[in-house]
């Protein structure tokens, strides 16, 4: 795998990016001639852009619909269909809270698939995109994830959905039981599910599963380095690229508000009861008939915080530990990080002092810590201690996972590892590109995004 440095100048900005050559075959001007396709469960039926020539194949189901027993459970073997099913629309997203309402189904194990192929033979590289939303919410189907411009550089383009939050990370005793492998993965589960679905289905659509690229951003980041040390995410893919994600600082929560980025089960099966017990729930049947709307009602207020669960099934251990030990996939990887990848969030203060405080109370891990902080980040201003917050957070959580998954991939891994670092500056973005400012740029979809952020405001 070749990796190309670019430097692109855009107006007084300049973007460094790491571009991945992934023997990516030329648009063919013919129209695409794949408008079915003979897939596990039966025949699909997808539409064709007329303007770029390009098949797509909206609401393909990789799993049962995970509904009433299903709820909390691995994700079982697709239900067949008889006839011709059409995949001309995008499936409901799993359920979530947007824009303080509950929206979306719990049937949403479904993906997309964009293809400029003309006939199955086709061994054309797949890329399967991961969506973020910090675990708690996202969906294959925003304008920004449109697969066209990759299908129109020879690319077959595969979104995938999960079950986020309380449905997709509840973790549980009687679940683990009833399992007997621990509980809280059902949402990592659903991404691997999918995998197995494109391995075993996407020459039906020109792809090669022997050439299949996971990446993802922020949750969906995360997913990827959770995957490349999931024991059985082996074999179903062959490179990674991880864009403001990664799980390799903190050990896994073990109590209340400690950070991010793993809970251990542990600390996860209490949250569970809890969580059960403020419901007046005494078993999981009771729980499995709660509405979809009353429990993401509950799911989604405070205290609780549903995340990637370290469950000893899919996720054996901590990605910091069994990088060490060499357990991971080893396969080729980019990753990467924004600028100014804080969500858009301002500093909570913009002074001196109350960086020298946020420092000395949070940093106090190592001796002496707070100071060699405060020695390398420049604050003797007011406007250098805002700066010197963002730069802070950014090499913490963004910059700080980075480095230590190429670290520990470099050290225990044989494949190539590659870092780039995203940075854009606009009079929108003074600071740099915040958190997601590459996915339309790399998707090509700038104006979708846009089109979608101006018809919030």
């Amino acid at each position: 795998m070749k990796l190309k440095c670019v430097r692109v100048r855009i107006g007084s900005a300049t973007v460094v990016l790491w571009l991945a050559a992934l023997a990516i075959l030329p648009a063919t001007p013919a129209a695409a001639a794949i408008l079915q396709a003979t897939v596990t469960g039966g025949t699909v039926a997808g539409t064709v852009d007329p303007e770029h020539e390009i098949a797509s194949f909206k609401g393909i189901p990789f799993a049962a619909p995970p509904v009433g027993g299903l709820r909390w459970k691995a994700p079982q073997p697709v239900v067949a269909w008889k006839g011709i099913k059409k995949a001309d629309a995008f499936a409901d997203s799993c359920p979530q809270e947007q824009e303080k309402s509950i929206r979306g189904s719990e049937d949403c194990l479904y993906l997309n698939i964009w293809t400029g192929a003309r006939t199955r033979h086709e061994t054309r590289p797949v890329m399967v995109w991961i969506y973020g939303g910090g675990f708690n919410g996202g969906a294959s189907s925003l304008p920004a994830y449109d697969g066209t411009h990759f299908a129109r550089e020879g690319v077959v383009f595969v979104s995938i959905a999960y079950r986020v939050g309380v449905l997709g990370f509840l973790a549980h005793p009687e679940l683990s039981r009833e399992s007997g492998n621990g509980s809280g993965a059902y949402g990592l589960q659903d991404q691997i599910a999918a995998l197995q679905w494109v391995t075993a289905n996407i020459r039906e659509f020109g792809g090669d599963p022997d050439r299949v690229t996971i990446f993802g951003q922020s949750a969906g980041g995360i997913s990827v380095s959770v995957l490349t040390a999931a024991p059985s995410a082996r074999g179903l893919f062959r490179y990674a690229i991880s864009e403001s994600g990664g799980a390799f600082l903190q050990p896994p929560r073990l109590v209340e508000y400690e950070g991010p980025p793993l809970q251990s089960l542990e600390y996860a099966q209490s949250m569970g009861q809890r969580f059960l017990q403020s419901l007046n729930v005494t078993d999981l049947a009771q729980a499995r008939q709660i509405s979809t709307q009353k429990l993401l009602e509950a799911a989604t207020q405070s205290p609780w915080n549903w995340w990637v669960v370290v469950d000893g099934n899919v996720l054996p251990g901590p990605n910091f530990d069994l990088y060490q030990h060499g357990r991971f996939i080893d396969t080729p990887i980019l990753i990467g990080f924004n600028s100014d990848d804080r969500h858009g969030d301002p500093a909570p203060r913009d002074n001196v002092r109350w960086f020298e405080d946020y420092v000395a109370h949070n940093y106090t891990q190592c001796p002496s810590l707070d100071r060699s902080i405060l020695a390398a980040y420049p604050h003797r201003t007011d406007t250098q201690a805002a700066q010197a917050y963002r730069d802070l957070f950014v090499d913490t959580w963004y910059g700080g996972n980075t480095w230590t998954w190429a670290r520990l991939h470099s050290r225990y891994g044989r494949s190539s590892t590659y870092i780039y670092y995203f940075d854009i500056r606009t009079p929108e973005t003074p600071y740099g590109a915040d958190h997601g400012a590459e996915v339309p740029d790399r998707m090509r979809t700038v104006a979708q995004y846009y089109d979608c952020v101006r018809s919030k405001m």
